[in-house]
């Protein structure tokens, strides 16, 4: 018989049968965590839990995870011209990005608690973005720069008037069109131009009066501007009485299209879904917001309130990501036994499941004290001034390290893109250098400091709600306080990682679970720790710390 002649061979079935992989992970209920439910009901808006659960479970399932993926799949299209030769500018998104907006602005994650008079409305709505964050991350930016914009707005009753209430609604309205004659708005911001980046008092964008009071117009470049599709934008240019905050609309109250070169949208190593762009403004009409010669002090309330939005995000994403790992290590079968339940990954998931929780409990802790802050708590302002700054600076450092950790759970599972892991790495970073980079914030730690003493005794006294709960915490706190008289811009950020650290301690002492907390200051304040995630020392209660964090088990 020739080659030619004899028989296929018979494959064996067997060679095709998918094993030891996990099933998919939705549905499941992003809100099913326990320091997120505890800390919704502490800071004061547990009247929205019913909504959470609800927001989670969405969250979770097929469509909304199918979103997520679609919209970082099919990233922003600008198109600077139409087929006539007429200059638009406008970007196109794909249908999943509309469909997460929408989701997003009805559920109050836009400027929603700014027109809300419940107490807990800004901590219902950090909470419902600690949820919803388990879509994707990109279309976080609109909404969060939308919820900013208000307390910065308000500095100019006659334009809050006009423009608060669409910003504060729950319609996604997209489409550029005159403001006011749409269902709902979005706000974007432009700080930062080429040669100053951080260093905003640098910029060249010029702002030349005109006859109308309060009216400028804007000549120059911005750098880095998110969400070029937003309605109106704050800005900052250099007027006659130095660096000032204007508001820019997109579209003219006349209906022409004001200025706003798109020259280009940012080629981003994540958060691909929003577009990111590079506008050029010339003769761009401008509103003045605050008093001239003082941009900076007017938009700082708008920056104090997307930090907020960084810590919460990188919350959101360590949380996801740890879900994500601890579902992949329950169905996986390694060297005779489930990845679960061997002792060394159980290390790993619940060295994983601390940072998470502490990473939540601060987030909801600086929740609170933002919804009492905008009530008129005149300590929670100056608590709220010092410890976002120090959440911000330590909770998005700690993001990329333990994403990169998340996803190695999953082994070579998790390095390609249809796990999704790879798109939270690439997002994990951005949230460190949004708002400004690690050494911004830290500096601005050590600015508080100095020219607020204020914020140095808010911190202890938060600090000292714990006193005497743990020795290893009390010497932290200690030491804490010493070292404050010895601050220097070169020491900058290993203080704001000790006040971090005591922060984040004190908060599991006072509420978490005695398991979590011991395990907690064991190594993040008592040493007993390595350099890497799983090396909890041999006495951690890590089947305490792991039967709380992670959702039950599905089938």
């Amino acid at each position: 018989m020739s080659p030619m002649d004899a028989e296929p061979p018979t494959l064996s079935p067997a060679t095709h049968d998918v094993t030891n992989q996990p099933p998919p992970l939705a549905p499941y209920d992003a809100s099913d965590d326990a320091a997120l439910l505890e800390g919704v009901r502490r800071e004061g808006a547990g009247w929205a839990e019913a909504d959470l659960r609800r927001l989670g479970r969405r969250a979770g399932g097929p469509e909304a995870q199918e979103w997520g993926e679609l919209a970082n799949r099919h990233g922003p299209v600008l198109r600077t011209h139409d087929r006539y030769g007429h200059r638009v500018d406008e970007v196109d998104f794909h249908p999943a990005w509309h469909e997460l907006m929408r989701v997003a602005v009805a559920e109050g994650l836009a400027g929603a608690p700014w027109s809300d008079a419940r107490p807990g409305a800004h901590v219902a709505r950090t909470a419902g973005g600690l949820t919803w964050g388990h879509t994707e991350a990109g279309h976080g930016c609109p909404t969060s720069m939308t919820y900013a914009a208000v307390p910065t707005l308000r500095r100019e009753p006659e334009l809050a008037k006009v423009y608060e209430p669409l910003l504060t609604g729950r319609e996604y309205d997209p489409g550029l069109r005159v403001p006011t004659q749409k269902r709902g708005l979005l706000a974007g911001m432009g700080m930062t131009e080429k040669q100053g980046g951080s260093d905003v008092r640098t910029n060249t964008t010029r702002a030349t009066p005109t006859a109308e009071p309060g009216v400028y117009t804007l000549r120059g470049h911005k750098w880095f501007t998110s969400a070029p599709m937003c309605d109106v934008f704050l800005v900052l240019a250099q007027a006659p009485d130095g660096l000032s905050c204007f508001l820019v609309p997109r579209v003219l109250p006349d209906g022409t299209r004001n200025t706003f070169r798109v020259q280009r949208l940012k080629d981003k190593l994540g958060n691909r879904s929003n577009a990111s762009s590079e506008p050029e403004f010339d003769g761009t009409v401008a509103w003045l917001v605050g008093p001239g010669g003082q941009g900076v002090k007017t938009i700082v309330e708008m920056v104090n309130c997307t930090r907020l939005d960084c810590v919460m995000m990188s919350a959101a994403l360590m949380r996801k990501t740890l879900v994500e790992a601890g579902h992949h290590a329950r169905h996986r079968g390694a060297f005779g036994a489930r990845l679960f339940d061997q002792p060394l990954m159980r290390n790993v998931l619940a060295d994983l499941a601390l940072e998470s929780e502490a990473a939540t409990i601060l987030t909801l802790r600086l929740a609170g004290a933002a919804d009492r802050a905008a009530r008129g708590d005149a300590g929670e302002r100056v608590f709220r001034r010092i410890a976002t700054a120090v959440g911000k600076y330590w909770v998005t450092k700690r993001g990329p390290a333990f994403t990169a950790e998340a996803l190695e759970c999953l082994g070579g599972n998790g390095y390609v893109e249809e796990s999704g892991m790879p798109r939270h790495y690439r997002e994990a970073p951005l949230l460190s250098i949004w708002e400004g980079s690690g050494n911004v914030n830290a500096l601005d730690v050590l600015r508080a400091l100095t020219r607020e003493p204020a914020t140095a005794d808010a911190l202890f006294a938060e600090l000292a709600l714990a006193h005497g709960a743990d020795a290893r915490l009390d010497a932290a706190v200690a030491g804490l306080r010493s070292g404050l008289g010895e601050a220097t811009q070169a020491g900058a950020r290993r203080l704001v990682e000790r006040m971090a650290l005591t922060l984040q301690a004190s908060l599991l002492v006072r509420h978490a679970p005695p398991a979590v907390a011991d395990a907690f200051c064991a190594t993040r304040l008592g040493g007993d720790w390595g350099h890497s995630f799983g090396t909890l020392p041999d006495g951690a209660d890590l089947d305490g710390i792991l039967g709380r964090a992670l959702p039950p088990a599905g089938d």
